[in-house]
């Protein structure tokens, strides 16, 4: 990987709309050269997917949370991501080190949303103990 290769990537992950010839614009090589670039870095996982990112406030989740998690000794951690993947709520899950096992991201309506979705890790995720932050800004610095 190379300084267009690293370029190419911190454009897209900027805005992953950008087409062949924009990305060649701003990169000084022609559209069928990006392209090749584009699929080369797919193929090698350098890009592993090109999605939206929503706002939960435009789509009536006003309230987001940061969970973070301890697993009661008995719970899995593969089985306490598949019981994440039911609760429409929780936005991204990551496994870390320290005092608690994950640190839940979630997006809720309100308050009372957000109590159900607590109680719910608790009673049927494998949950021991939890630790409540609300989000209340977010500022992207990074782009990989």
């Amino acid at each position: 990987m190379d300084r267009i290769d690293r370029e190419i990537l911190s454009l897209l992950a900027r805005d992953g709309r950008l087409s062949f010839r924009e990305l060649s614009q701003q990169v000084h090589l022609s559209p069928n050269a990006v392209a090749e670039r584009f699929r080369r870095l797919q193929a090698d996982g350098a890009i592993r997917h090109i999605r939206a990112t929503l706002n939960p406030a435009a789509l009536g989740h006003a309230l987001e949370a940061m969970i973070e998690v301890k697993l009661q000794s008995d719970t899995a951690a593969l089985a306490f991501e598949t019981a994440l993947r039911h609760l429409p709520q929780v936005v991204s899950a990551t496994l870390m080190t320290g005092s608690f096992d994950y640190a839940v991201r979630v997006a809720c309506a309100d308050r009372d949303e957000l109590v159900q979705v607590t109680e719910h890790l608790r009673q049927k995720a494998g949950v021991r103990e939890t630790y409540t932050r609300l989000v209340l800004r977010e500022v992207q610095l990074a782009t990989a």
